[in-house]
């Protein structure tokens, strides 16, 4: 099945109380590994601006506090991640909190583990899809 967008969440809440808390939480040693990706010292990073225009689906970018109830579902509290919307509007997590801070902060690692989570849930939809067939053939 086609991926139709790439959600991706943030372990930080938006606004400016929501900013505070991240750089008190980063003083402290805790760290989102999304946010480590997608953003230097002081603004976004342009090689993530780059990759995000290069996947070929809209992407959308939000902190735990902009989900939309159906990605907050799939989330479950479980931020930062990265999840595929499939063209049934269902949602797969790409990659997890373990997986974003393998990349250490990373665009390159990144984007490789982007694209190799890609790859298996597309292969993954279509191996379904052709035992869906077979079973319908078989009938």
């Amino acid at each position: 099945m086609e991926i139709t967008e790439v959600v991706m969440v943030y372990d930080a809440d938006a606004g400016l109380v929501g900013e505070l808390r991240y750089v008190v939480g980063k003083l402290a040693g805790r760290h989102c590994g999304l946010c480590d990706v997608t953003h230097g010292h002081l603004r976004r990073r342009p090689a993530f601006d780059e990759l995000v225009c290069s996947l070929g689906v809209p992407v959308q970018v939000w902190h735990r506090n902009e989900q939309t109830s159906d990605v907050a579902a799939c989330t479950a509290g479980r931020t930062p991640t990265v999840l595929a919307r499939l063209a049934d509007g269902s949602l797969v997590e790409l990659l997890d909190a373990g997986a974003l801070d393998a990349c250490g902060g990373d665009v390159d690692r990144f984007a490789a583990a982007l694209h190799r989570a890609i790859d298996d849930v597309s292969a993954d939809r279509l191996d379904d899809d052709v035992d869906a067939v077979a079973d319908r053939l078989g009938e």
